[in-house]
């Protein structure tokens, strides 16, 4: 008999229930000047695991915001409707950071003149 798994995001701390260290971070990352700098911190920070997992979270989530159904972004990220149905969770019920990161990636890609850049 399959259990039914929470998918549920769990919301980001509120004050009080801190992630440890995670201020710092944010400040380490806000720090960084462009691209090839955050770039070279994720690698010194992650594992190749770790970037591979969080650059295939970031795919799902793109393929998801151009309105590809579940299956369709599972085949196209190799990924499974479970993973699918989790970062969609996320996308739609999280702390808004994958709203941002879309958002702006869109509006910095859709401004004449930036394509490629």
């Amino acid at each position: 008999m399959a259990t039914e798994v929470d998918e549920t995001p769990t919301p980001l701390p509120t004050e009080g229930e801190d992630i440890r260290e995670l201020d710092a971070l944010a400040e380490a990352i806000i720090s960084l000047k462009g691209g090839d700098e955050v770039k070279c911190f994720l690698r010194d920070l992650c594992t190749r695991a770790e970037l591979e997992a969080l650059a295939h979270r970031w795919l799902i989530a793109r393929l998801l915001e151009e309105g590809l159904p579940y299956l369709a972004v599972a085949d196209q990220a190799d990924a499974s409707t479970t993973t699918v149905t989790r970062v969609s969770q996320w996308l739609h019920h999280g702390a808004g950071g994958y709203r941002l990161a879309l958002d702006r990636t869109k509006a910095k890609t859709s401004k004449p003149g930036k394509a490629g850049k």
